[in-house]
Parts: C-alpha cells; structure tokens; sequence
C-alpha cells in the first residue's frame, strides 16, 4: 500500500477523497475542521460518482492487453525434471538400504546367499520392474505390428480405388 503526501491542515482545506473501489467508498469521508464558533455546514452527503480508472487500474488493463506469451515445453526440460525425480527416488532408496542393513538368508533356484535385507527388497524390486516391461514391450509390438498391417491394406485399397477408373454417373 501506498502513501500519498497530504496538504497541511492548517487552512482548514479538507483532506484528499479516500479512493473509491467499484462496491463504493471505503470509509466515510473526513469533515473538514471548523473553526471554533462557525456552525457546522448542512450540505447532504457526496453521492459517490462514475469512476475513473485510476492508475493502478490503467496499468492492469495494458497489462491485460499484451499478450502473453507462453515458454513451450521441451525434450531438455522433460529431461531435467525426470532427472530430478530420479534423483530424489535414488535417495529414498539409498535411505531404505541404509536403513535395513540386517543380513538375511536368501534361497533362489537352489541359489543360498546373504544380503542385507534392503539389497533383497531392492533387487525384488527390479526384478518386479523388469517383468512389467517385457509384458509393456511385447503388448507394444503387438500394437505397433497390427498398425503395420493396417497402413498396408489401406495402401493398397487407396492404390485399387486411384487404379479403377470413376464410376460413370
């Protein structure tokens, strides 16, 4: 909020108008001091008038008008942010191994070991990771095989209906 300078109040000038909002005035103006023995004066109440902008108002509404200009996402900024985002999921598991560094006996296939327990989590886990991406890549080779198939019988129907002569009508 800003401070305007006011005029000295010893003349008995009335002080500036408050500014007004578009629901009405703020507060009710101040009357102006009177000198001692002077009757008051009856005048009626200032009725509020049409506003004018004022400059804050001027400067939102050129600022409404310029257009705004919007930064397009790219490749680099994608990667930026997943890197980001591995970073942090990188540390919360260097958190959880650190923090479940109890050895365990792990038995694979006739396999025996001991890891810290974190490490197995982690490494079911991958494994966990792994097999949703090989079932995610064969469903996207079956997609994308179908889609080759489809490109090619339109070809060919679009290379039939460009080779049959108009239908005479």
């Amino acid at each position: 909020m800003t401070t305007e300078p006011r005029p000295a109040q010893d003349e008995g000038l009335a002080p500036p108008a408050a500014p007004q909002s578009a629901a009405g005035p703020r507060s009710a103006p101040a009357a102006p001091p009177s000198s001692p023995g002077a009757e008051p004066s009856a005048s009626p109440p200032q009725q509020p008038g049409p506003q004018q902008p004022g400059p804050r108002q001027a400067g939102s509404q050129q600022a409404a008008a310029l257009p705004q200009h919007k930064i397009k996402r790219t490749r680099i900024s994608g990667l930026w942010v997943s890197v980001a985002f591995f970073a942090v999921v990188l540390l919360l598991l260097l958190i959880f191994i650190l923090q479940n560094g109890r050895t365990v006996e792990v038995s694979y296939m006739g396999a025996h070991g001991h890891v810290p327990l974190g490490v197995a989590l982690l490494l079911a886990a991958v494994c966990g990771v792994i097999l949703v991406v090989l079932a995610g890549a064969a469903r996207i080779s079956q997609l994308r095989a179908t889609a080759r198939r489809h490109r090619r019988a339109d070809a060919k129907r679009m290379a039939a209906a460009r080779a049959a002569p108009p239908p005479a009508g």
